[in-house]
């Protein structure tokens, strides 16, 4: 038996929750996966995962040792890195993954100045909104934005990012600005799809949290359709400040209320790495980070 192979394939399976989704992973049949797991629970002398029609789970047995394989597996992988002059040079591809417009505005002109200065290291950019698994997807590094939840994950914060109100000059030229909560009751909003998105918008008074009824004249589901509703004066709109920086700097759109704004979103460049880092990482977060704390702190 392979031992570092049916343990990969033990981490895979535990990870997604399904035999499938470890044969998928590793484009091998799904027999194999558990005759594998299988020959290693019987070395093992212990079950490691419940198996049932819906889900797989892990036993006690199964989470101390996931615990132990995940440890074992990056020590190789470091290990191979290291052989290889991973370690002594930016070499290789980086993965990274980051929101869809955050991603396309200000992570892909750091990655683009990034490649010019690092020719040996090849980049997989991955945008998307949902959020990404950095071991079950393998990607290096995430951008994230808002509040992170307790990890094993190394964690750097370069930023922050505040939720505004915003319309068009002309607009407010018609409709007058609105300067208190109460003023928003007189105006149209364009609003996104979610429960209670429709009828409300939540602000802060010091620590106190404050919703306020609002009119939704126009209603979609991404974040530049908004925008761009905003900028043909349909009415106001809340959207992340990054999202319309351009705008705001060319004085296509005003920013409002911001004595109201709630308490802004923290962004993290996130990565499952202890102890010694591939180079390439590591020149990714030395290059990355400044670029993104200075672009980050023009938002605010």
């Amino acid at each position: 038996m392979d031992r570092l192979e049916a343990m990969s394939l033990f981490v895979a399976a535990a990870e997604a929750g399904s035999l499938s989704a470890a044969a998928r992973r590793f484009r091998i049949p799904l027999a194999t996966v558990s005759r594998k797991v299988s020959d290693l629970e019987r070395h093992l002398k212990t079950r490691l995962l419940n198996r049932s029609t819906r889900r797989l789970t892990l036993t006690d047995a199964g989470q101390a040792y996931l615990a132990a394989c995940r440890r074992i597996l990056g020590e190789v992988g470091e290990a191979e890195r290291m052989a290889a002059g991973e370690y002594s040079a930016p070499t290789g591809e980086l993965a990274i993954t980051a929101p869809v417009v955050f991603g396309r505005l200000h992570v892909l002109p750091v990655v683009t100045g990034f490649l010019a200065a690092y020719p040996d290291v090849d980049i997989r950019l991955t945008l998307a909104d949902r959020i990404t698994q950095l071991v079950e997807d393998h990607f290096d590094l995430a951008i994230r934005i808002g509040r992170l939840p307790d990890s094993s994950f190394v964690a750097m914060r370069i930023g922050m990012i505040r939720h505004v109100v915003c319309a068009s000059p002309g607009y407010l030229a018609e409709r007058g600005t609105p300067t208190t909560l109460a003023d928003l009751e007189a105006h149209s909003c364009i609003t996104f799809e979610g429960p209670g998105a429709l009828s409300t918008w939540s602000f802060t008074a010091g620590k106190t949290e404050m919703p306020v009824r609002i009119r939704s004249r126009l209603q979609v589901n991404t974040a530049e359709a908004a925008i761009d509703a905003a900028l043909a004066g349909v009415g106001l709109t809340r959207v992340l400040s990054y999202q319309i920086d351009a705008a705001v700097r060319s004085g296509a759109l005003r920013v409002l209320l911001r004595e109201f704004e709630p308490e802004p979103w923290p962004v993290s460049l996130v990565h499952a790495g202890h102890g010694l880092l591939p180079v390439k990482l590591r020149a990714f977060l030395d290059f990355a980070a400044p670029r993104l704390k200075e672009r980050l702190a023009r938002l605010m």
